[in-house]
């Protein structure tokens, strides 16, 4: 499979770079007859943009959607779904003085160990801005999930080692971060804020809620749905660690702790996450997304040249303190690409035909 593409039935690829003409997603396996205008996904697109911190990028794209393909008189057709996203406030001249160094933190050395070549512009493919078309996709995705009634929520739960302690849905939908606890938003905008006059960035905690989630869903040995839902969000580039429910805390309980006990009503504590042996239970799916710090940084860094040779480089260019909250959409869209895809598997699997007997 592609390393562009992810998902069985359910597929998504997304192309192009930071600095060049456009980037986008093609989707094939929707379902047809469903819903959808570029309007639909232009609520999650707004969401990734810059918001209005200061510690947010000054890089300001308006992220139209554009849908070229596979939707005909606002329903989609079951055909490849293309979606495009010009870029228009590319400035590729900033980033000149990287063509030949490595910046620490980035895919700079990898991709020139990969292929050869590179684009040094914004770090090419390697960008958080290629997660745009993820969004976009996602965004059908969650139409898919939608029609089975499942939700996909996620908020910030840490940023700078400052932590969410009280969960508002509503206070996290009316916060420039995200955060569903104001007092501890306040505490991170200054964090950012000491930060970006630093010259440096954090990182932070996602949390992401599915509910309505239906039991059944994944795979039993491979394709189990914990470690594919883990494998979409270790895709995004910021993204070095994923836990569900309990997490690495189940590994300090004991068993009679950590299980969830089963009574006629349902489960009675969610240590497991919605999700037993790979599949899912029907209980709220809880994932976490600890994401690194961003690379580029206003600080000299220690580094080589292309031939090996010591360099300091300085990063230029525009750039967020953290990406947290525009990482927020990103997480909800992988999230959702993964369910829709489960779904349609689940679907596939035609009802057990029980012969009369006689």
């Amino acid at each position: 499979m592609s390393g562009n593409t992810i998902g069985v039935l359910f597929k998504v690829t997304t192309w192009g770079e930071s600095h060049g003409p456009a980037i986008g997603a093609v989707i094939d396996g929707c379902p047809p007859r469903l819903d959808l205008s570029a309007a639909d996904i232009q609520t999650d697109l707004d969401r990734r943009r810059p918001g209005g911190l200061a510690s947010a990028s000054p890089r300001r794209e308006a992220d139209r959607v554009e849908i070229l393909s596979g939707v005909f008189e606002g329903k989609t057709t079951g055909t490849p779904i293309s979606l495009m996203i010009r870029n228009a406030d590319a400035e590729g001249a900033a980033y000149e003085n990287l063509r030949n160094l490595f910046r620490p933190g980035h895919g700079d050395f990898t991709y020139q160990a990969k292929y050869g070549i590179r684009d040094h512009r914004g770090g090419g493919r390697a960008s958080g801005r290629e997660t745009a078309g993820r969004v976009a996709a996602g965004a059908v995705a969650r139409k898919v999930i939608g029609q089975a009634g499942i939700t996909v929520t996620a908020w910030t739960k840490e940023i700078g080692g400052i932590t969410a302690l009280t969960l508002s849905l509503a206070a996290a939908e009316a916060s420039p971060l995200r955060c569903p606890d104001p007092e501890a938003e306040k505490k991170m905008i200054a964090r950012l804020e000491e930060t970006r006059a630093a010259g440096d960035t954090l990182g932070g905690i996602v949390e992401i809620v599915v509910r309505g989630c239906p039991p059944g869903l994944g795979e039993p040995v491979f394709g189990k749905i914990d470690a594919d839902l883990a494998g979409a969000l270790m895709g995004i580039g910021t993204v070095k660690g994923v836990e569900i429910g309990a997490g690495f805390a189940a590994a300090r309980m004991t068993g009679s702790a950590c299980n969830d006990p089963i009574c006629p009503e349902g489960f009675r504590t969610n240590h497991a996450g919605g999700i037993l042996a790979g599949i899912t239970n029907g209980n709220e799916i809880i994932i976490r997304a600890a994401c690194k710090p961003i690379s580029s940084i206003a600080r000299p860094q220690e580094t080589v040249d292309r031939d090996g040779n010591p360099a300091v480089v300085t990063v230029k260019g525009r750039h967020d303190v953290s990406v947290i909250p525009r990482i927020i959409p990103v997480c909800e869209a992988m999230v959702s690409i993964v369910l829709a895809d489960h779904l349609l598997r689940q679907r596939a699997i035609p009802p057990m035909q029980i012969p009369e007997q006689g």
